[in-house]
């Protein structure tokens, strides 16, 4: 193929090559987060084998309104804002599993990373978060909990 009908084809097709580099780009990008993620994921299914197979933490990391509003039993809630400043009062489960979940999955990677960073070396994403939790129809606590 010569060089100068790729340049042609190129300039003639330039949306789609130019949409082929972004989606290109974007898994790219999900890839390498993939391989850089020092937490795992957990469905709420898996989330519920961990609380019940092992002494789990579960952190909240929502605002407090969406907190108040429903979370998983025995929740201890630290917003996503406080979690540097508040991380002393999980010294002692370091080493245990430990479940971050927020409202629909986009701020618990955050904390993971966080928590992670802080050395908790077994941290946990809840996907998709309380939403997922509640269609999953797990129960849901509105009484005050661990803060």
């Amino acid at each position: 193929m010569d060089l100068d009908r790729i340049f042609e084809f190129l300039g003639n097709h330039w949306i789609m090559v130019g949409a082929t580099v972004v989606v290109a780009v974007l898994l790219a990008q999900d890839l390498i987060e993939t391989l850089l993620r020092k937490h795992k994921l957990v469905t709420p299914a898996g989330a519920v084998a961990l609380m019940n197979g092992e002494e789990t933490i579960v952190i909240d990391v929502r605002e407090p309104h969406e907190f108040s509003a429903g979370h998983i039993e025995n929740a201890r809630h630290i917003p996503l804002g406080k979690i540097d400043d508040r991380a002393y009062e999980l010294q002692e489960s370091k080493t245990s599993p430990v479940i971050v979940a927020c409202q629909s999955g986009t701020r618990s990677p955050q904390a993971c990373r966080k928590l992670a960073a802080l050395g908790f070396t077994d941290v946990y994403e809840l996907q998709g978060g309380m939403v997922a939790w509640e269609e999953a129809k797990l129960p849901i606590s509105r009484k005050r909990s661990k803060s």
